[in-house]
């Protein structure tokens, strides 16, 4: 091959690239893929970013008992800070922390599902109604007020391991009597007492 056809065909890929490299500059600044926000819930104030916002409620709809707000709690700032409640806007009901939830400078925080701290409304369906945006106030100790829209869903399919499980109901024996045992303690003696064994 001649160095004037290979300096041609090096050129003409140069060209082909730039051009392909370029072309990508031509929706400018102001695409409207910039302006695609994604289909969760989140907000930002100061140091406190909180993503992936769900209010979860129980999986029957027909089920009465808690919900849980599930989120992910970031904090960008040099200092730890508290989450100090979560309310309910519009309802005057606020949630039940599981303790103290700390959310640890240049760190984050997963509230909701397994080993994780929770946040509980106890009467959810009537504070919250599945397919609604509610809108929750998370506070916190040094950001202050964080307000942000999150959806309400069951405790179905992908949010099945972060939503409440269904409200407990009272437990009774096959025959629904108490048992005619008497005292379930054990001896003073450690040892077994002799109507233990009786029917030995």
């Amino acid at each position: 091959m001649s160095r004037s056809l290979r300096r041609g065909v090096l050129a003409a890929t140069v060209l082909s690239l730039s051009i392909a490299t370029l072309s990508a500059c031509g929706a400018g600044s102001d695409a409207q893929t910039l302006q695609v926000k994604p289909d969760n819930a989140e907000t930002s104030v100061g140091d406190i970013k909180i993503q992936n916002a769900n209010v979860v409620t129980q999986p029957d709809v027909n089920a009465k008992g808690p919900a849980a707000i599930t989120a992910t709690v970031f904090n960008s700032g040099t200092q730890d800070q508290q989450l100090t409640g979560i309310s309910v806007d519009g309802t005057g009901q606020s949630a039940t922390l599981s303790g103290k939830i700390t959310v640890p400078a240049g760190g984050s925080v997963v509230l909701g599902g397994k080993d994780n701290p929770n946040a509980l409304l106890p009467t959810g369906r009537e504070a919250v109604q599945d397919g609604n945006v509610q809108p929750l106030t998370f506070s916190f100790s040094s950001a202050g007020k964080v307000k942000l829209n999150a959806y309400v869903v069951p405790a179905k399919n992908i949010f099945e391991s972060y939503g409440p499980s269904q409200a407990p109901q009272p437990s009774t024996s096959a025959s629904g009597k108490p048992s005619e045992s008497g005292s379930a303690s054990p001896s003073s003696s450690g040892k077994p007492s002799e109507s233990a064994h009786a029917g030995h």
